[in-house]
C-alpha cells in the first residue's frame, strides 16, 4: 500500500479549507525507463471526499493528472472536529482511505 495521504482541513469561520496530497506515481504509460522500456500505466481513477460521511466530491481521473496530485476544496457549514475522509482507487485496484478532523484556525 502507498504512503498515507496528507490531509489538512482548517476552519475559517464556518468554511473549512481542505488540502489533500495523494502520494502516487501517476504514470501515463508513455514514459520510458533507463533501459528504454515503457513504464506501465498506473494512475488514480476514482477519488471520493466525504464530510462527516456525506459525499462532497466524487471525481474520475485519468493519466493526465501529475504525480503526487494536490487537491484543494472549501467546505461550507463545517465545524471544528468534523471528519474529512478521502478515498481513492487506482487502475490496478490499489485503494487508500485516510481521515482527518477539521481543525480550528
Amino acid at each position: 500500500m502507498s504512503e498515507p495521504t496528507r490531509l489538512r482541513a482548517v476552519l475559517q469561520g464556518d468554511v473549512a479549507d481542505v488540502r489533500i496530497r495523494m502520494a502516487h506515481p501517476m504514470e501515463t504509460g508513455l514514459r520510458r525507463d533507463a533501459k528504454g522500456a515503457l513504464v506501465p500505466l498506473h494512475f488514480i481513477q476514482s477519488v471520493l471526499v466525504q464530510h462527516n460521511g456525506k459525499t462532497v466530491l466524487d471525481a474520475q481521473w485519468s493519466q493526465a493528472v501529475s504525480s503526487n496530485p494536490l487537491l484543494g476544496l472549501r467546505l461550507r457549514n463545517a465545524k471544528a472536529g468534523d471528519r474529512i475522509t478521502v478515498s481513492w482507487v487506482d487502475n490496478r485496484g490499489d485503494k487508500r482511505t485516510d481521515e482527518s478532523p477539521v481543525l480550528a484556525a
